[in-house]
């Protein structure tokens, strides 16, 4: 039977990823009481970002393993070292000694649209041979993943089937381009799955390369965005920025003056409307400096100085 334009697409785009998806087997050693030691194994995926071999995975499939080995496309089996890894967006970089590896193309995650055909590809089930392929559309885009921190960069929701081994692994467009990395599904729904947007993914992988870490502003405050609802209750316009909660003792907030009630609408030259608005804008200062925050209260305008500070390792600003 003839291949048809459009199966062409789909054929030519795992083609040209195929090289640069590898698998990722990790031992975590446990201990039970009475019995001792004993080892666990766990299996995910992971993508060639570098022909150095430099490869980006979930931060949760390489999460305390004490040993961990990358099987590249080309049969080589390779011991793995973890640079970095960030469990706010659950991106990892691994580093292998390899020269020669099948580095990925990235795509533009910004541009995706609700509808738009994607592909999930990656060792799902830790099943013998390549990797597995499924595909499905955009479900939706700047996903929160519930009880989680992911709401941080906003998921790309998908229907392309993803199940445990996905993890890691790339989802593509159908030019072949990388515009995410899978790494959830939810095992009570019917095609529900997510991956992390590409353009954040780099961004982690870059700090993750230069400083084994990601260093994120902090101010110290809990705030909720302004719906309706919550507007109508506490007097306010829907949708006129983020109502403070509550103000973390000795924070910057708290030392620059913010108080509970208050209502957060700018941040430097950024309007803030939602929690992820505020985040993206506090990204985009250095820690140490500091960031005029202009607020509402009581009806009146101010302007505070905040300055920045890192993320504390308990976070208490979630995102």
């Amino acid at each position: 039977m003839a291949v048809s334009e459009f199966e062409s697409r789909i054929v030519s785009a795992v083609e040209s990823i195929g090289p640069s998806v590898a698998s990722v087997e990790s031992i975590r050693v446990g201990r039970r009481r009475g019995s001792g030691p004993f080892a666990t194994g766990g299996q995910g995926s992971a993508l060639v970002i570098d022909p150095t071999g430099f490869l980006i995975t979930n931060q949760h499939v390489v999460d305390g393993a004490t040993s961990l080995r990358v099987h590249l496309a080309d049969g080589r089996e390779l011991p793995a070292e973890v640079l970095g890894g960030d469990s706010v967006t659950d991106v990892a970089l691994v580093k292998v000694d390899a020269v020669d590896a099948a580095a990925a193309r990235f795509g533009d995650s910004d541009a995706l649209k609700v509808g738009q055909i994607v592909l999930a590809v990656g060792h799902a089930l830790g099943l013998p041979g390549g990797p597995t392929v499924s595909a499905g559309v955009v479900s939706a885009l700047g996903r929160p993943l519930h009880g989680t921190d992911f709401i941080f960069e906003g998921l790309v929701q998908t229907d392309a089937a993803i199940n445990p081994g996905n993890s890691g692994g790339p989802l593509l467009d159908l030019s072949g381009s990388v515009i995410g990395i899978n790494t959830a599904m939810v095992p009570f729904a019917q095609g529900v799955g997510f991956a992390i947007p590409i353009h954040a993914v780099q961004r982690i992988a870059d700090e993750l390369r230069r400083k084994g870490r990601v260093v994120r502003p902090w101010v110290g405050v809990m705030v909720a965005e302004l719906g309706p609802e919550l507007a109508r209750s506490h007097r306010l316009v829907p949708g006129s920025g983020l109502l403070v909660a509550e103000v973390v003792a000795r924070s910057p907030a708290h030392r620059a003056g913010v108080r509970p009630g208050d209502v957060l609408s700018k941040v430097g030259p950024f309007e803030v409307r939602r929690v992820r608005e505020l985040i993206e804008s506090l990204s985009k200062f250095p820690v140490g400096s500091d960031v005029e925050v202009g607020i509402q209260r009581r009806g009146q305008g101010l302007v505070v100085s905040v300055p920045l500070e890192e993320t504390p390792e308990a976070p208490t600003v979630r995102g």
